[in-house]
């Protein structure tokens, strides 16, 4: 059952269409005006909007803009009494289900917004889904939340479940490893071998022998055989670390497995055939390696057919409070120690560094800083940062501060709050940073402020 607002200017068609819609078993509110609408938008949760497209002052395509601004996952019925197709389609453009002509017969409303209905259960099953990716990113410590990283994250999401090669660009410590390790986990390969080569640290001989294995008397030493990365890989996922770095000698071969799937041991004649994922990285701008004559332009775009470019820490500041205090957990639980909190100097010290070795350098900057830690909060003392380091002013507007032990709940309840304080207690304003519906807002900041444990603004 679902919560309907009618909204139209002719109060006998609000009370008929609340007749039918409450013999059906669902919550019907009724408003006569798009401003009366409106307000009940603002705070009130609806899972169903059916409006008049002509009414005074304000008329029902506005209600419709601003309903899909308030929540996007809202169903919109248009009503008209007038058969007009191109207001049908300005509708339907921004955003309306259905759109039903007057004089209105109750099988109609009906089949209209139990079709409507059913379109808001999709969206919302997508968005449940969408939460529960998200919430695996944060089991598997993806974390962040600048746009930047969402828009990553979304384009693994996207790529995951595909077969096609992924190339993964970025500085040193950017978490290249991770993200290659949460595309396996969130495709069908999952429960196969996710394996990892670093295919810089060894000479092309060797390094051949690892990728595709040998047969017993290949070479010297070759006292039986051996598979190789792609077979002990199969159905799985493989991982080639610094492929920059690959000997030419070794790309030619790479590239036919990934055209075919086959290839043979080193010293053997058998054709093998194999079905692996390769995901590659580097910390090259590979296509001046291509230019230089480095590495095979093939090859390249063999590997290039989706690019994951991870961001330098520097480009995703309001990350770095959430990385904090999630290393915090981490090194505090691992070694044991009672320390809960950064201290506000510590955070902008954190901010403000130009991070040379990104995510990795901020891990271990917090893990001798838990280490080192005399109380129970880091101080800017205990982070040890390079003092001449060139100061870097940190746009501190989207990020919040919080205690390292704080539950989810607190997370978001601060968040809430604290981008209700950067925009002077504008809820509209505040709803879009935080990517939440007003009406969401609205009711969780009446809960606080009615729960009277927290001081929030009282002019919002």
């Amino acid at each position: 059952m679902a919560s309907i607002l009618v909204v139209d200017d002719t109060r006998s068609t609000c009370t008929a269409l609340a007749a039918i819609l409450g013999r059906e078993g669902h919550t019907v509110v009724t408003a006569t005006s798009g401003e009366e609408a409106l307000a009940h938008l603002e705070t009130s949760e609806v899972d169903l909007l059916l409006c008049d497209v002509r009414m005074p002052k304000m008329d029902g395509l506005a209600v419709l803009q601003r309903a899909k601004a308030y929540d996007g996952g809202i169903a919109v019925v248009m009503i008209s009494g007038y058969s007009d197709i191109t207001v049908a389609v300005e509708a339907m453009k921004e955003g309306a289900c259905d759109y039903l002509v007057k004089p209105l017969g109750a099988d109609d409303v009906r089949r209209a917004v139990q079709k409507a209905l059913a379109l808001r259960a999709l969206l919302v099953e997508n968005l449940v889904l969408k939460h529960q990716v998200r919430d695996q990113f944060t089991r598997l410590q993806v974390i962040g939340s600048s746009p930047t990283w969402h828009q990553i994250c979304e384009l693994v999401r996207q790529a995951a479940p595909a077969r096609a090669t992924v190339l993964i660009t970025g500085e040193s410590g950017t978490g290249k490893e991770l993200i290659a390790s949460l595309l396996h986990r969130l495709s069908s390969r999952a429960e196969s071998p996710f394996i990892v080569l670093n295919t810089a640290a060894l000479p092309a001989t060797l390094l051949e022998a690892e990728l595709f294995g040998y047969e017993k008397g290949a070479f010297t030493g070759a006292l039986q055989r051996k598979l190789g990365y792609f077979e002990l890989a199969n159905r799985g996922t493989l991982f080639l670390d610094e492929i920059g770095d690959m000997p030419p000698e070794v790309q030619a071969k790479l590239l036919r497995i990934l055209q075919d799937g086959t290839f043979q041991r080193v010293g053997g004649t058998q054709t093998l055939q194999v079905d692996v994922r390769v995901v590659a990285a580097t910390n090259k701008e590979l296509w001046r390696e291509v230019t230089a004559g480095n590495f095979r332009q093939d090859l390249y775009y063999r590997l290039n057919v989706i690019n994951v470019a991870l961001p330098p820490l520097r480009e995703r500041r309001p990350d770095i409070p959430l990385l904090a205090a999630h290393f915090l957990r981490k090194y505090a639980e691992e070694n044991q120690k009672q320390v809960t909190a950064i201290q506000q100097e510590a955070l902008q010290r954190l901010q403000a560094y130009s991070w040379p070795g990104n995510v990795r350098e901020l891990e271990n900057v917090m893990e001798r800083a838990v280490v080192l830690a005399q109380g129970t909060t880091i101080t800017v003392h205990d982070l040890n940062l390079d003092e001449q380091e060139s100061p870097v002013v940190p746009d501190t507007r989207d990020s919040f501060v919080l205690p390292a032990n704080a539950t989810l709940a607190e997370v978001e309840r601060e968040a809430i709050i604290q981008a209700l304080q950067r925009n002077q207690g504008n809820r509209q304003a505040a709803a879009r940073q935080l990517a939440i519906g007003p009406a969401t807002l609205y009711r969780k900041f009446k809960a606080y402020k009615e729960s009277g444990e927290f001081e929030v603004l009282p002019h919002c």
